[in-house]
Order: structure tokens, then sequence, then C-alpha cells
């Protein structure tokens, strides 16, 4: 990682406090790079980022229409949510649909992870439930598209069941790479994670961006969950995020999503371009600043404001303004 340049840095007064090394691409559908940062050669496990992907089955199978799936569903199979009430609540609304529930779902259970979410969950005495997991959304799709499928709903997350052979297999397609020869590692959630190039990484997100080349069923799903995650925000994210910020004020033209260990990922529909990002710190708050900036370097904001996400401050604990997180003065000079 030595080569890759410094993205992130943290000010607090006039010390420079943390510095964040990543790398970073941008990409086309056909795989030639428009700009990129640092080493894009090296495998990444994408974690949560590709989950938009992953949706793709859930809609192409018919299994989203066969059990009347809305926005908000498609949304949360895109989501790693805070595991607020309203997303605790359809999460459990979208299995009875399919006639399952929590018992079916096997990413686990564990608290919301944000302030002050965690705090009110804590205070309110809720038994924790696989609802409450970032990631149950994405396993209602799973099991949606098992049950609507034929296919054995125990086991889903294993890497030989046919729903995480569907997903290897479209990642694959639409990031240009094999997978036979890609390592394999188990996500937090329990399913197969691929460590893949950003390269390839964000050419899979560039071929969300421009689905021109693909068979019209996969177009149509993916237009779909591109639409779902403008429309339904909070669903795939939840209050105060970045992700719910950016994809409810720029309908139709991002659709961004986090993953786990500073992992970020941007599909730009009017751009024809996907964004593939890791800070190899694993820092999610030097990931948004990284994304954000990006976004801003190809237009993408426009006049819809954003300066606290490219530029946020860092806070004591009493509310004032310390210090700033921004991108490093030498980073836009060193694309390659």
């Amino acid at each position: 990682m030595t080569r890759d340049p410094v993205l992130i840095e943290v000010r607090r007064g006039p010390i420079m406090e943390s510095r964040h090394v990543g790398a970073a691409a941008i990409a086309r559908a056909d795989g030639a790079i428009h700009e990129s940062w640092g080493d894009i050669e090296t495998p990444v496990m994408a974690r949560s980022a590709i989950k938009p992907l992953q949706a793709i089955p859930l809609v192409e199978s018919g299994a989203a229409d066969r059990f009347g799936l809305t926005d908000v569903q498609l949304s949360l199979a895109c989501a790693s949510h805070n595991g607020e009430p309203r997303h605790v609540e359809a999460v459990r609304t979208w299995l009875a649909k399919v006639g399952l529930s929590e018992a079916d779902l096997e990413c686990g259970a564990h608290a919301p992870t944000r302030l002050p979410i965690n705090g009110a969950f804590v205070g309110s005495g809720v038994a924790l439930t696989p609802a409450f997991n970032n990631c149950s959304g994405k396993h209602s799709g799973f099991l949606t598209t098992a049950t609507h499928l034929g296919e054995p709903t125990r086991g889903y997350i294993r890497a030989d069941h046919p729903v995480q052979q569907r997903i290897a297999a479209i990642y694959a397609d639409l990031g240009g790479f094999d997978v036979a020869s890609a390592p394999v590692g188990t996500d937090g959630c329990g399913i197969p994670t691929v460590g893949v190039p950003l390269r390839h990484m964000a050419r899979a997100m560039a071929n969300l961006a421009d689905p021109s080349r693909l068979p019209d069923k996969r177009v149509a799903a993916i237009l779909r969950i591109r639409a779902a995650m403008n429309a339904e925000p909070f669903f795939m994210a939840g209050t105060g995020r970045f992700c719910t910020r950016i994809n409810g004020a720029l309908a139709g033209v991002a659709q961004v999503k986090t993953g786990a260990e500073g992992v970020y990922c941007a599909i730009l529909p009017t751009l024809g371009l996907g964004v593939a990002l890791k800070m190899w710190d694993g820092a999610a708050r030097a990931a948004e600043v990284a994304m954000a900036t990006i976004l801003r370097r190809l237009g993408v904001l426009g006049d819809a404001g954003f300066d606290d996400a490219v530029n946020p401050s860092v806070l004591n604990v009493v509310g004032l303004r310390v210090g700033e997180i921004k991108a490093a003065a030498s980073w836009l000079g060193t694309s390659a």
C-alpha cells in the first residue's frame, strides 16, 4: 500500500491529527478507467458496497413482482440500515408477505451501532432479533428469491447455494473478472465476499450506471433498483446517513452505497460512470469525505450543497467546531 496517496486529512486546530491513505477508481462500463488514484489492482472485499448488485436477482427472477414488493423493500434489499424502528418493522412486514419470519434470517442479530439510535434501543427494553441486523433487508431479498424459485431457504448464505452462485456470476459478469480465481472470505453477515481489484468493482458499478450492453430483463431490474434507492433513501441507510442524503437529493443522478472497512461505491447514470474506493485503515469517516470529494470533482453534486460532507467539522463534546476533515491538498494532483 506504500504507493497509495493520502486522500483525507483530519486537523484539530492548526495540527494535522490523522491521515487516511486510500485508493479509488472511476470506470466506464467497458472497463476503461476514467480516472484513478493509488493501487487499483490489489483485491478488495467490497463488503456491503455492492448490495445494489446483489439485489438484481430479486427483481430479475420475478420474485419482487410475485410478492408485490415496493420501493421500500427494494431499497431495504440494498441497505446497511441503522436498525431504527421503521427499518425493523419493514423487514418483518416483508418477511410476512413471503410467508417467512425472522427465524429464517441467517444474518444473526446485533444492536443498532449508531448513536443516539443505539441508546434509544438499549433504553427501550425491546428484545434483539435478526431484523435489527443492518443486513436484514439484503437477507430478506435472498430468502424471497429462493422461495420464489423453489430453492431451500436454509443455508442460503453458503457459497454453494444457488442464491450466492447467482450473485457471484452477476458480479463477475458486470465487473469483468474471473470469479473462480478470486479470493473469497466471509462477510460480517455470513455470506461470501469476493476479493476484487477496485478497477473491476468500479466497472461493475459502471454497468449499473450504463446497463445498455445487458439483456433487457437485467436492464429493467437495474433501473428499478436504482429508482428505489433514490425514492426511499431512508430505508437503505437511515437518519443522518450520507447514503440517505445523497440518494435522496440526487434522484436519477447518483446512487451511493457504503461498505465496511472503508469501502464506498457510486453509480452515476448521467455520466455512465462507476466509482469504487477503499481507505486502507478502514475509516468510514474518511471514505465518506473521499466519496463526496469525488462526486464534487465529477460535477455530480451540482447546486445541492453538501459542503458539510466534503469538508465536515470535527466537533468536541459540547458541539463546538475544533477541527475539520477534508481532502489532502496533494490528492487530486496524483491522478494516474
